[in-house]
């Protein structure tokens, strides 16, 4: 069976494409068929002015006929689409879905920060490592960052935090932001097993690919601070030539690593996996559990 996610986020919008495979033992496969990334941006609207401009509406309107287009094109079954932070917080938030329901039939659904930071931890990573370790997922996104801690086999806390990499460009994160996000992880991670973190995002992704390790490597948090240091002491157009970045990535990474790198020592995190999962692959996940 043929499933798709769509992941509206405060930088970009996701196509993921997958095709579900139970084989002989009825074990349950993901293999992915296609991603496909646009640099929407809602954000940069969104946080400045509580609206999506009418550029921004069309590009997003085109955006979505193009994924509906390849959804009909793969035979996709199911579909979900979510949104997050960036229409979470835009006034015409619903004009736009329901805009988008009319012309291509795709539903948007704007789902809470706190069920985002659930769809992540669904990707079940932390299960495939050992259980003498805490692990804490780190979801860093344009508007906001999810995170999940996990230990001895449990779930036990989840939180969505209005910190984010659009956020920060922009300074509307507040001294009150990170200190409840500093006060909170320290009080979940006290008297806790050893941390560990496991990072999602686009921007972490990037930099796990700069640095050329393999998949199943950590990066410590001295590699981060490495980087951040490295990637915040040249402007943007630099980056983009010196580490082949797209535009809508260089001027994100930076903040991105100023964030997981704030997170993990508040939480004496010194090593995070970076596992190729996101929101929508733990969307496609959802979704099968949904349908099956």
């Amino acid at each position: 069976m043929i499933l798709a996610a769509i992941d509206i986020g405060s930088n970009a919008a996701r196509l993921l494409i997958t095709e579900v495979v139970i084989d002989e033992k009825g074990f349950t496969q993901f293999n992915k068929l296609n991603l496909i990334r646009v640099p929407l941006r809602l954000g940069f609207d969104v946080f400045d002015t509580g609206s999506i401009s009418k550029q921004k509406r069309a590009m997003m309107m085109q955006t979505m006929k193009a994924f509906q287009h390849l959804i009909n094109a793969y035979e996709v079954k199911h579909t979900i689409a979510c949104a997050t932070s960036a229409m979470r917080d835009a006034k015409n938030a619903t004009d736009i879905i329901r805009k988008v329901k009319l012309e291509t039939g795709i539903e948007i659904e704007i789902i809470s920060g706190d069920f985002e930071a659930q769809i992540v931890y669904e990707n079940h990573f932390a299960e495939k490592l050992d259980n003498e370790h805490s692990y804490l997922y780190i979801d860093v996104g344009g508007g906001s960052t999810e995170i999940s801690f996990f230990t001895n086999d449990l779930l036990t806390f989840k939180k969505s935090f209005n910190i984010g990499t659009i956020r920060l460009l922009k300074n509307m994160v507040t001294t009150e932001e990170w200190d409840e996000l500093k006060e909170t992880i320290r009080l979940f991670t006290k008297n806790q097993k050893e941390v560990i973190a496991i990072g999602s995002g686009g921007n972490i992704n990037k930099v796990f690919s700069l640095s050329k390790r393999k998949e199943d490597k950590p990066l410590s948090l001295e590699a981060l601070r490495d980087y951040y240091k490295e990637l915040s002491a040249v402007g943007v157009e630099e980056r983009m030539i010196k580490y082949n970045l797209r535009q809508d990535r260089a001027d994100v990474i930076v903040p991105a690593l100023q964030i997981y790198t704030n997170v993990m020592r508040w939480a004496d995190a010194a090593e995070i996996y970076v596992p190729k999962i996101g929101l929508a692959d733990g969307l496609v996940k959802h979704l099968w559990d949904e349908v099956k």
